[in-house]
């Protein structure tokens, strides 16, 4: 009895310290299914097909940084890059084209699950959506009309535009219906200053609104009746508002063209008719600095206008500009060196979102590559 007594005490104290030990030792206490940090970072990056998730990619044609082909995909800075990483983490995906607002919302929305373009960081995105490590730093460029460096040339192009001969043919209507109505007064009672054939009449009332609006009045014409004066004394008045109009929108058109033409760098800005993007960077950019500007939809819209001389000067990210102007307003329009506002460009994300971790990390690996430097090269024409 004593011995069985004695093997069942033995027992027991071996299994004391064998609750011991395992109480002792978390890791081997710890039950097989609970989750730990590295498994939620395997997860993230664990191949999409696994995982059973397609991720819905938006993005926004923004030469060099997002190109789209005649055969419908994208290619670009950007594009390249996440492709490269979305190969590195087994990610599956489908681009979403969308513009430059719905980008961003949708993330919020969950219409998406990350955004890819020229997308630049900035604190008021940043309180509504996550950035990744972001992969290239630029800044805001100008583009204004290329100068042909002549002054004299740039003010007669000015007289002889367009505009110009419009203003001068509706003055010319004008002085037209004014000598009409002269001659009909004149014709008969003042035959030897508006007489004639019609057409040596109309000429004469033609002329006659000509000196009297610019005040010149040679004097060898002056209505007689009443009529005739009444329709000179109201011509003279009309006219000294006509010709200080006319000559206040010369002036002004001068002016600006003086104004477009002197612009060198941000601070030359606040006289200028001045567009960007709408809800872009370089707009909120702007609007802090104090400058007064108008939006278009899109960067081609503002370029566009520009070409046209119905703005002076397009403001948004450098390589965008000059990737645009180089391409497709080579010799028209021209980028300035001076840049500022650093934009730092980076992917876009859902707040929370667990693939942030991975996607930084293989930003970051292949951003020391050879094929990001290649890359760079290809579509910007410089090493980073």
């Amino acid at each position: 009895m004593n011995n069985r007594y004695f093997s069942a005490w033995r027992a027991l104290v071996w299994l004391g310290i064998v609750g011991l030990f395992l109480a002792a030792s978390p890791a081997l206490a710890q039950p097989a299914d609970a989750p730990s940090a590295d498994a939620d970072l395997a997860a993230a990056a664990m191949p999409a097909a696994e995982r059973g998730v397609r991720l819905r990619v938006g993005t926004k044609t923004a030469p060099p940084f997002v190109v789209e082909r005649g055969d419908g995909r994208f290619s670009g800075v950007s594009i390249v890059l996440w492709e490269a990483v979305a190969e590195r983490l087994g990610i599956e995906y489908d681009y979403v084209p969308s513009d430059l607002a719905s980008l961003f919302t949708g993330l919020e929305d969950g219409g998406l699950d990350l955004s890819v373009a020229a997308l630049t960081v900035t604190a008021p995105r940043e309180a509504h959506i996550d950035f990744s490590y972001p992969f290239y730093s630029t800044g805001l460029a100008i583009a204004v009309p290329a100068s042909d460096g002549s002054a004299v040339w740039a003010t007669m192009r000015r007289f002889f535009s367009w505009q110009f001969f419009t203003a001068l043919a509706a003055l010319a209507i004008v002085l037209l219906a004014v000598g009409v109505i002269i001659w009909l007064f004149e014709r008969r009672a003042n035959a030897e200053e508006f007489g004639g054939s019609t057409a040596q009449g109309l000429g004469s009332g033609f002329w006659w609104a000509a000196v009297t609006m610019t005040t010149v009045g040679y004097g060898d014409k002056a209505p007689k009746t009443l009529g005739g004066r009444l329709v000179g004394l109201v011509w003279m008045f009309a006219a000294i508002i006509i010709i200080s109009s006319f000559t206040a929108a010369i002036a002004t058109s001068l002016t600006v063209d003086r104004l477009s033409s002197g612009i060198k760098s941000v601070q030359d800005l606040a006289n200028a008719r001045v567009v960007t993007v709408a809800n872009s960077a370089a707009a909120d950019a702007l609007r802090d600095r104090g400058i007064a500007f108008s939006t278009r939809t899109e960067l081609e819209d503002g370029l566009a206008a520009l070409t046209d001389g119905q703005i002076d000067a397009v403001v948004y990210d450098a390589p965008l500009l000059n990737y645009r102007v180089m391409n497709e307003y080579a010799g028209t329009l021209t980028v300035l060196e001076s840049i500022f506002d650093r934009q730092d460009y980076a992917f876009a994300l859902p707040q929370g979102s667990d693939l942030r971790e991975p996607i930084n990390r293989a930003i970051l690996e292949y951003l020391a590559t050879d094929a990001w430097r290649d890359t760079l090269t290809e579509y910007l024409g410089q090493q980073p």
